[in-house]
């Protein structure tokens, strides 16, 4: 939610980028992205500083990919709600593949059990938002912690760890980043939840 209510702010950057793009199918940038989360969580899943290191630029691809797929859409006209439906589609697939390589890592960045609640939080918060428009209220990007927050959260966690790695503290930067997405991930689902059920309430 942080850095969703700065999307005009991040517009003056990708929309020049993606007026140069007008020629690319939108929905081969939502597949693009996906791409680059499923290479995420490989990355994530071998661990140690260089496949971090992969792992952050390919987070940073699909969060790049995901952002140019629908002001592609919308430039060009191609907007429907096919490609609204693939998107979130492949999104969802997208946090289970980076945080699941993560939780699954044998590098031993995450517990599982933490790993399994912060993508709880994080599948939840979506249904929550998608949830809202199911029902007639419209797409809810409400809450403390939004897809965009969650992306850049896990690109700086991964620098960090790479950091401590290097260093040889043996901090799991990694495994506190995924107990805030547990935490925030459901805090955000109720927040969503609590404001459709009151919009419903005055409908």
């Amino acid at each position: 939610m942080v850095l969703d209510s700065h999307r005009g702010l991040a517009d003056r950057y990708l929309l020049p980028l993606a007026n140069r793009m007008l020629d690319v199918d939108p929905n081969m940038m939502t597949w693009m992205a996906f791409g680059f989360a499923v290479l995420a969580g490989i990355a994530f899943y071998a661990g140690g500083p260089l496949f971090l290191l992969a792992a952050m630029f390919c987070v940073f691809f699909n969060a790049l990919f995901d952002a140019l797929d629908g002001r592609i859409a919308k430039l060009t006209g191609k907007a429907s709600n096919r490609g609204d439906f693939l998107d979130h589609v492949l999104d969802r697939y997208a946090d289970i593949f980076m945080l699941g390589g993560i939780a699954l890592s044998p590098s031993g960045y995450c517990d599982f059990r933490i790993g399994v609640l912060a993508m709880l939080g994080v599948l939840l918060a979506s249904y929550m938002g998608t949830q809202a428009q199911a029902v007639g209220i419209g797409r809810d990007y409400g809450g403390i912690l939004g897809r965009a927050d969650r992306l850049v959260l896990l690109v700086f966690a991964a620098f960090a760890q790479i950091t401590t790695d290097l260093s040889g503290l043996g901090l799991r930067i990694i495994e506190w980043t995924m107990i805030l997405f547990a935490v925030l991930g459901n805090f955000t689902a109720i927040q969503r939840g609590v404001a459709t059920w009151r919009k419903l309430s005055r409908a």
